[in-house]
């Protein structure tokens, strides 16, 4: 195994420390914090950002980095005018939905109109509650890793003979992985602050509790290039942002549940060594690393393999579950919007169908949580699943009602194959009058 990246002072210091318990272990792992350091540096981080924490995703880390990407893209203050538009297009939108909607309209508790980092920090604790069972998940495989290298011994040895406790070596590693997703996933928050028109646009719950609220700077560019008014614009986003935190506010137990899919997915995240070491072998004999092989004690090792995408954990059946149940249910989510804002707008909104054309497009190419997971952990969250969520919920509401459609949220969800038989599977959930059969 190749060594750590630091050494002992001199060889002299070494001979008396081996095999020693009472090496200074503080100044070694301070060396390697430093290692670290210059790392995150190498990747556009400042080199003291990083610092050994108790937390799985650095609250400060993930804040920080998503604040700095949103501030490269500009972030406008919201002008009282607009402010205004906001609150009247809101006004339209809940007065409209109230016809086509079971739950009532959601309790305003924050602004209505947001700037871009007002976005960041309206859904910061969500994207954390969200995202952190992933990265514990894979902070957890990465130790796993690091003890399988160690072959089962207590200590990892340098070149010099200095035995370090593997638990030392994996605290810190946790440590550096755990800021490393923070900064992508600051990052990708930052990404999506520059382009999401509402807290509910990426369909995941990210406020508590739930409640409304556009970004008016994205929903101009959202409809630059459109030749329809940005009036009929902003009420469609309205329709769709209402609708969502209605969704989410009256149906805590569905916000529990996207949650624990994302969560079932992160326990079963496993890294197989063998197939790194097969696939870093041609990226590291072509870097600049001094060896040509994967190091998991060594932080650059670990940069260029979060980088090269090569921790790409490989998916169990469990896994495959999990991830079938997160699609679902965010088409579901995606879906159930789609039509409750085409039964609201109705005839209202003379561009609707285009309007929603135009929303269909640009999510197959570059949904917000698909780019976000699939970037952070190779999680493929597909929307080929919204069209069909969209024709269930429209069949549900012509075969039932609207309070039976919107019931179906805190009953028994649907699955992907029940979305294609809509008439089967609401047989499947009626409790039949007559139990005298059974």
């Amino acid at each position: 195994m190749s060594p750590f990246g630091f050494t002992p002072e001199n060889s002299d210091d070494a001979e008396k420390n081996n095999g020693d318990e009472s090496v200074d272990f503080a100044a070694m792992m301070q060396q390697m914090q430093q290692k670290i350091q210059e790392q995150f540096s190498k990747i556009g981080m400042d080199g003291a950002g990083f610092t050994t924490s108790a937390e799985t995703l650095p609250k400060n880390t993930v804040r920080d980095t998503a604040k700095k990407t949103v501030l490269l893209k500009g972030s406008a203050p919201v002008g009282a005018n607009d402010a205004a538009k906001i609150v009247e297009a809101f006004s339209i939108a809940e007065l409209w939905l109230n016809d086509v909607v079971y739950f009532p309209q959601s309790e305003l508790i924050g602004n209505s109109a947001l700037a871009r980092t007002d976005w960041v920090d309206s859904t910061l604790a969500g994207w954390q509650v969200s995202v952190e069972p992933l990265a514990l998940g894979l902070t957890t495989a990465i130790s796993e890793l690091l003890q399988e290298s160690a072959g089962g011994s207590e200590n990892l040895s340098t070149e010099d003979s200095m035995q370090i406790p593997v638990g030392m070596i994996a605290t810190l590693l946790r440590s550096f992985i755990g800021s490393l997703i923070a900064t992508q996933l600051g990052q990708s928050i930052g990404g999506l602050a520059g382009n999401a028109t509402g807290i509910h646009d990426v369909g995941l719950p990210l406020v508590d509790p739930a409640y409304p609220a556009l970004v008016p700077q994205n929903i101009e560019e959202w409809a630059q290039d459109l030749s329809i008014p940005i009036d009929e614009v902003r009420i469609f986003h309205a329709l769709r942002e209402s609708a969502g935190a209605r969704l989410f506010s009256h149906n805590p137990w569905l916000v529990s549940y996207i949650r624990s899919a994302i969560s079932d997915y992160g326990k079963g995240i496993h890294i197989d060594i063998a197939a790194i070491q097969s696939k870093a072998q041609e990226i590291f004999e072509a870097s600049n690393l001094d060896s040509g092989e994967f190091d998991p004690t060594n932080p650059e090792s670990f940069t260029m393999a979060l980088n090269e995408g090569i921790f790409t954990p490989e998916e169990t059946p469990a896994q495959r579950d999990a991830l079938t149940k997160l699609e679902t249910v965010l088409a579901l989510v995606d879906g159930w919007s789609e039509e409750v804002v085409a039964l609201a707008a109705g005839d209202r909104l003379p561009n609707l169908s285009a309007l929603q054309e135009t929303l269909r497009r640009r999510r197959a190419t570059s949904a917000p949580t698909q780019q976000l997971f699939a970037n952070l952990f190779g999680l493929e969250v597909s929307p080929r699943l919204a069209r069909e969520a969209s024709a269930f919920w429209h069949s549900v509401g012509k075969l039932r009602d609207i309070q039976s459609r919107d019931q179906i949220w805190s009953g028994i969800l649907p699955t992907a194959s029940d979305l294609l038989t809509p008439e089967i599977y609401l047989s499947s959930i009626t409790i039949p009058d007559d139990l005298s059969s059974l």
